[in-house]
């Protein structure tokens, strides 16, 4: 690929706003090829369209199609007997994604497992890392947070006869920003350390997709006390930005795989457990028979009482769900031949060169909202407009593009690096100045 610089993540000699240009940056992408490897939507008149909504839906890798069909055929050949008979075992197979699921997220094998939804997850880590005493049972949160999050945490404290708007703390930007800073958070933290019970935060923000620097948060959370937890959402860091959860000290962590992993709608989601809590059989849970010692599993009846598996695993409550997991293993598969790193590169040039093509043509109608920082983003430019946002990002629609629209007048562009090539962006960029 072009030299670039790390700290600005631009080629050496700076961007050019040429449609040759572009081509030029594609043609030596080394991620060029997994491109073809996904079905793009058509535009009416036959064009694919520029798509820049994998925060919101990854498209369909094509291998979907074949993995999916093994699994129907095993179960219309095998039915029963596929549980331990089929080309991948029904009974183990959320233990494919052991490995790759782990180094997706900086994790220690047995540290993460894939099951149920994202917002499912998050209601059972609080029942296990939530642990409010007299002293200590505030949570901490950001602003503005997914609101399933907040649904979440509010619905869960109401559940536990707890007020949620004397419980949940907001950290927020400050006036006439859009981002937060982590002096703020660690100030907060500070000002809390005598009732702060558990940290709650998206690793990545929905909004703005700035990166928080979780390393950092889970540090100044732990120094409180031994007893506050730190969990992060990672619906929107998850397949977008290097992660090392276990070396950074996180409690717990929970996101879905339908938006940068590309495992379809609804996919399943996934979850981290820190292997410092895996053996703590003391620590309350919400139970179900595939969290338990698969080798007595079937058992059932003969051993009533619950002996949770001492890893990730041991927070499942219901078997897989095979067809989504299926359609998960044709997205990891690409994450494991090329891994983090490598996607990192070419997501921070993508998206620096979107951000560059569009400050070329400055306008008071609109501002980008996400941190200009390389580290501090993923792949995700929000920009807010000033006028007429909704009629605008309906123009741009009208042009083939497919971003997503956030009340009252952001619209997201996410340049994945799996699919989305450096002319996508050069075509974006010059639909934005017509339509903005």
């Amino acid at each position: 690929m072009t030299k670039t610089s790390a700290a600005h993540s631009v080629p050496v000699g700076g961007f050019e706003n040429s449609e040759a240009y572009a081509r030029q940056l594609d043609e030596v992408d080394p991620l060029a090829s997994y491109r073809d490897q996904f079905e793009i939507p058509n535009q009416p008149n036959g064009e694919p369209v520029i798509y820049m909504a994998g925060n919101s839906l990854g498209l369909m890798p094509k291998d979907v199609r074949a993995i999916v069909n093994q699994e129907l055929d095993d179960w219309a050949d095998l039915a029963l007997d596929a549980h331990f008979k089929a080309a991948t075992p029904w009974y183990s197979y959320h233990e494919v994604f052991r490995e790759s699921g782990a180094r997706l997220v900086g994790a220690n094998p047995g540290e993460v497992v894939m099951m149920n939804s994202l917002t499912v997850n998050l209601h059972l880590m609080m029942v296990s890392f939530y642990r409010p005493t007299r002293q200590r049972w505030r949570i901490l949160m950001e602003e503005p947070c997914f609101p399933s999050d907040s649904y979440a945490v509010r619905s869960h404290l109401q559940a536990r006869r707890i007020d949620p708007d004397k419980a949940i703390l907001r950290i927020k930007p400050r006036a006439g920003e859009h981002c937060l800073r982590t002096d703020d958070i660690d100030d907060l933290l500070d000002e809390h350390a005598h009732d702060m019970s558990m940290v709650l935060l998206g690793g990545v923000n929905f909004f703005t997709g700035q990166v928080l620097d979780m390393k950092h948060i889970a540090k100044s959370a732990h120094g409180l006390s031994r007893d506050v937890m730190v969990g992060f959402d990672l619906a929107h860091a998850a397949g977008n930005i290097p992660l090392h959860l276990h070396d950074w000290n996180v409690d717990f962590a929970a996101w879905c795989s339908y938006k940068y992993l590309n495992a379809g709608p609804g996919g399943v989601a996934g979850c981290f457990v820190h292997e410092r809590h895996a053996t703590r059989y003391e620590i309350p849970r919400y139970a179900g028979w595939w969290g338990n010692d698969p080798a007595t599993r079937f058992k059932l009846h003969l051993i009533p009482k619950f002996a949770p598996v001492p890893s990730a695993d041991g927070w499942q409550i219901s078997n897989p769900p095979i067809l989504t997991m299926a359609a998960l293993q044709a997205s990891m598969r690409m994450f494991s031949e090329i891994g983090m790193g490598v996607l990192r590169t070419k997501s921070q040039l993508l998206t620096g060169y979107l951000r560059w093509l569009i400050e070329q043509q400055p306008t008071d109608r609109y501002q980008i909202i996400t941190p200009s920082d390389p580290e501090g983003h993923g792949c995700q430019l929000s920009i807010l407009v000033h006028d007429e946002p909704n009629r605008r990002f309906e123009a741009l629609q009208a042009e083939g593009v497919v971003g997503d629209f956030r009340e009252p007048n952001v619209i997201r562009l996410a340049p994945v690096p799996l699919y989305n090539s450096f002319m996508d962006v050069w075509r974006v960029s010059h639909v934005l100045a017509r339509t903005l």
